[in-house]
């Protein structure tokens, strides 16, 4: 099964390097990519990403060590240390906060928040967004959450961030609970230059702040 030992301990140290250079914790280290390359963001609205680049060249070089390592079965094992490649940051995070973690480092988000925003008058919005957060640790957290824009929003138009003229918002989270979190705002814009009238985003993102400790989500 195995023809190169070497081979195949250089490919586990390549993959476990990485890892480690876009490694999902504390922060989503992918929101501002536009194109990307299994964990590894290739490019952002400023151009491309040399070190997600080199990542992804490196992620390729181990594969091809892993395919001179093994004698048969290339395929199958490739499919299957591509998904375990996939599910480990995820499942090691969910380890870390169920176990270590404390404050919003315990705190994770599925991805799946909402936001809709209806014009009343000119200056006036309503928006309205809800969002789903998970408290994994044995203690209640206490943080405030501010809204962030799309790093795809064109010509820097303000949309999810309106919700922070009526923010920051104060959430606590009681020990191992979810917690569904549902905001309404009357938004009053005449001193926001660049809005949207209207409209809904999916997948929203946020910063959580508890004093000098932040993570964006």
């Amino acid at each position: 099964m195995i023809k190169s030992k070497l081979a195949l301990i250089s490919s586990v140290i390549i993959l476990g390097i990485c890892m480690y250079l876009y490694f999902p914790f504390p922060n989503n280290v992918m929101l501002e990519a536009r194109s990307t390359f299994m964990s590894f963001p290739i490019s952002n609205q400023d151009g491309y990403i040399l070190l997600g680049i080199i990542g992804s060249v490196m992620f390729i070089i181990a594969m091809i060590l892993l395919v001179i390592g093994i004698k048969k079965y290339y395929f199958r094992t490739i499919i299957i240390v591509v998904i375990v490649y996939a599910l480990l940051p995820n499942l090691l995070i969910l380890m870390y906060q169920e176990t270590l973690a404390s404050g919003i480092t315990a705190v994770s988000y599925d991805g799946n928040g909402r936001c809709n925003f209806d014009s009343v008058s000119k200056d006036l919005l309503n928006g309205e967004c809800s969002l789903v957060l998970h408290n994994r640790s044995n203690e209640a957290v206490s943080f405030e959450l501010e809204f962030i824009d799309s790093f795809f929003t064109e010509d820097k138009v303000q949309m999810e961030s309106l919700m922070n003229l009526a923010g920051p918002y104060s959430i606590t989270i009681e020990a191992n609970r979810k917690k569904s979190i549902h905001l309404k705002e009357l938004l009053k814009l005449s001193d926001v230059p660049k809005h949207i009238e209207g409209g809904t985003s999916s997948d929203i993102h946020f910063k959580l702040m508890d004093g000098e400790n932040t993570r964006t989500l």
